[in-house]
């Protein structure tokens, strides 16, 4: 009778090796199917980004591999990939696939590519501007990025997931093709459903959005922040897209603690915006951090501050309808921010010349093409917020038994 009980309790041991070994061999392998060695353009504690194509030459079109950092599937991995198998639009980037290596544990996904993003764009105008140089871009590029934008965002929130990480490095753009000039939201590691959490938003991911693009509800320690911190975030991309310049940009380093409190973030917001009064945004007080900010910061000091004096010193007239949105999109009250659905609605938008799907309107792209890293070389874009990310990452792995991760794509 043992006999008889070890033969039937082994053989679904067996079929479990069986099927795994079927399934080694019939798993397709990422490396057998693209080529993209060398082809390396964009590097981060997140991991690796490679422009690839298909080896058996069935179409003619790149495509973007990234190869995940680390082994095996963090949480934040699988939130991203979930979230992206269920999101189809436009303007949010396209998941095609996932592959997963078993010899080396390693996690690829494999997405449309795209040649262009918000953060090389911006720094190409900024580096024209120094040299005193023109760029001929489409008069209504920025207008046709920021309602494609607004788009991929609505489509967001219409679904109850909080993107919570925009930036310009973020919000990528097609080259030549069939989606010439299409905006694609990318980087969901940090995006989060919110129509039932748990908990508050806020003990799950204490600290959230890279820093210069991040609300003043969260710098003040909100609990129960809302889709309110994506549209500020779009303001100041908006902002940036209108000046070259980050309208928030702060000097000191992004310390990636549990407290969100950021006191020369809050000053560089101040400085710009003036310092919030309390009938412009009624429950300041009850914002955890606000003793601090009483203890730390004088209004007196912020009195000659506005909004307006900042954008006019770029050029951006008070009374034009550019910044009439803008000022709707960066309210400090995160009640009174308007929607993505609002904001599309903006008088802006229906002023000529009226936003395109092409956002360079057919006119010929001036921008450069992305160019191959080697693995001496260093994607500027990550120079300090690669340390930012780096910290953050220790942080994840302290706070994985509590079910509380954070990545970035």
């Amino acid at each position: 009778m043992g006999d008889n009980y070890q033969n039937k309790t082994m053989a679904p041991v067996m079929m479990d090796y069986d099927f795994k070994l079927k399934t080694q061999t019939e798993r397709s392998k990422v490396e057998d199917l693209f080529d993209f060695e060398g082809c390396k353009v964009g590097r981060g504690t997140y991991g690796h980004v490679y422009k690839a194509r298909r080896k058996d030459g069935s179409d003619t079109k790149d495509y973007a591999l990234k190869q995940i950092e680390g082994t095996g599937l963090s949480m934040s991995a699988c939130r991203e990939i979930a979230l992206l198998r269920e999101l189809k639009h436009s303007n949010v980037i396209n998941l095609i696939r996932v592959f997963l290596s078993h010899t080396d544990r390693k996690v690829w996904l494999l997405f449309d590519y795209a040649e262009h993003d918000l953060w090389h764009i911006i720094k190409f105008h900024r580096a024209a501007k120094a040299s005193k140089k023109s760029v001929m871009v489409p008069k209504g590029m920025v207008k046709s990025l920021l309602y494609q934008i607004l788009d991929g965002i609505h489509y967001l929130h219409s679904n109850w997931v909080l993107h919570r990480d925009l930036k310009p490095a973020n919000i990528l753009v097609m080259g030549e093709g069939p989606e010439r000039g299409r905006v694609k939201i990318a980087d969901m590691g940090f995006a989060r459903l919110f129509n039932a959490p748990l908990k508050p938003l806020a003990d799950l991911d204490p600290v959230v959005v890279t820093f210069w693009y991040r609300a003043p509800e969260l710098l003040l320690g909100a609990r129960h922040y809302t889709k309110a911190i994506d549209i500020w975030a779009i303001g100041c991309i908006f902002a940036e897209l209108l000046t070259s310049e980050p309208i928030f940009h702060c000097r000191q380093e992004d310390i990636k603690t549990s407290n969100p409190y950021h006191h020369d973030q809050l000053d560089r917001i101040f400085n710009v915006m003036g310092f919030p009064q309390e009938k412009d945004w009624e429950d300041i007080r009850k914002m955890p951090e606000h003793a601090t900010l009483v203890k730390d910061f004088k209004r007196s000091n912020y009195q000659n501050c506005s909004l307006s004096k900042y954008m006019d010193r770029h050029k951006i007239k008070p009374d034009s309808k550019a910044f009439s949105l803008l000022q709707r999109l960066l309210l400090m009250d995160p009640n009174r921010r308007i929607t993505s659905e609002q904001a599309m609605q903006d008088p802006y938008f229906t002023e000529d010349p009226l936003p395109t799907q092409d956002v360079f309107a057919g006119c010929p792209i001036p921008y450069p093409k992305r160019e191959f890293l080697t693995d001496d070389d260093q994607d500027d874009k990550s120079d300090s917020k690669a340390r930012q990310n780096q910290q953050q990452q220790q942080q994840q792995q302290q706070q994985q038994q509590n079910n509380v991760t954070r990545f970035r794509y």
